[in-house]
């Protein structure tokens, strides 16, 4: 069996639309759209595209995240309080175990990559 190379392309992935979680919601009422592309055979890394507009909710992640930052820009909060403003063209990851608050300033788009164990 011959393995295909998979192109990522906006518009071509499954698409999921929906508010942030009501309890994790600090300010507004964010809403985000998932654009999923890939998930792996085992069921441990995913990639897509993923958008919100404006909000502030709480961060929790069991999974280590590669962001690439497609449009617009947001603050990420770890919790000693240390922010980071993040903005198009920026690339970073959140490690597993990270806490604190993202706050998406107007809109934002982001490229993900996650692998979880």
């Amino acid at each position: 069996m011959s393995v295909k190379l998979l192109r990522v392309r906006e518009g071509d992935g499954e698409r999921e639309a929906g508010p942030v979680a009501k309890e994790k919601v600090l300010a507004g009422m964010p809403q985000q759209l998932t654009e999923h592309f890939f998930t792996n055979a085992k069921k441990n890394f995913f990639c897509g595209i993923w958008s919100s507009d404006s909000g502030k909710w709480t961060l929790t992640y069991s999974e280590d995240e590669f962001c690439y930052i497609i449009e617009g820009e947001a603050i990420v909060t770890d919790a000693d309080g240390t922010a980071e403003k993040v903005s198009a063209g920026d690339a970073f990851c959140i490690p597993a175990g990270f806490e604190g608050t993202w706050e998406t300033i107007g809109s934002v788009k982001k490229f993900y990559a996650i692998y979880e164990e």
